[in-house]
């Protein structure tokens, strides 16, 4: 899919560059599919579900850092009088609680994963035919997605206009 991207990019370029008279008729229209999806409705009412149903994992998360971070500075304020042995346990105590950490945080960042991919999945359909409805009503040559270039003139931006036609198919 990057592949693509940049060699639709390298395509609009040399066609820009090589074509300056067909450049005054070229309709270029630019989007950032993410950001339509994240405002519309329905992109906006999925996210606040998905952070709700990770909301306990994240509090989980939380409060193991909390825990964490005490058990370290306590380590750190008494270990002139522990004992040897009291420094391993406590060592092997706060390792232990970074492992049952690092699990939960790469729990939520797959489970974040699961729900962007769900969402793209969902939406994507809905985004390809709001993009067809604007090729269609104003005539677009080129339709690129906005990451696969460095600079765009926010004028070829039509990320808005998709983020509209996606809530208007909604309300329908």
């Amino acid at each position: 899919m990057k592949m693509y991207q940049t060699l639709l990019a390298a395509l609009v370029t040399v066609m820009l560059g090589v074509a300056p008279a067909a450049n005054a008729e070229l309709k270029v229209a630019i989007i950032n599919t993410i950001q339509a999806i994240a405002e519309s409705d329905a992109g906006a009412a999925f996210m606040k579900k998905a952070n709700a149903d990770l909301q306990k994992d994240q509090d989980e998360a939380k409060k193991l850092q909390e825990e964490l971070k005490a058990m370290q500075e306590k380590l750190q304020k008494d270990a002139d009088v522990m004992s040897a042995e009291d420094k391993r346990k406590s060592a092997k105590d706060i390792e232990d609680k970074q492992i049952d950490l690092q699990f939960i945080v790469n729990k939520l960042q797959k489970a974040a994963q699961d729900r962007r991919d769900e969402l793209l999945n969902e939406m994507g359909p809905r985004v390809q035919a709001a993009i067809k409805d604007l090729i269609d009503l104003e005539g677009y040559d080129i339709v690129a997605e906005r990451q696969s270039f460095l600079y765009v003139n926010p004028k070829h931006d039509i990320t808005k206009k998709v983020t509209e036609k996606l809530n208007q198919k909604a309300g329908n």
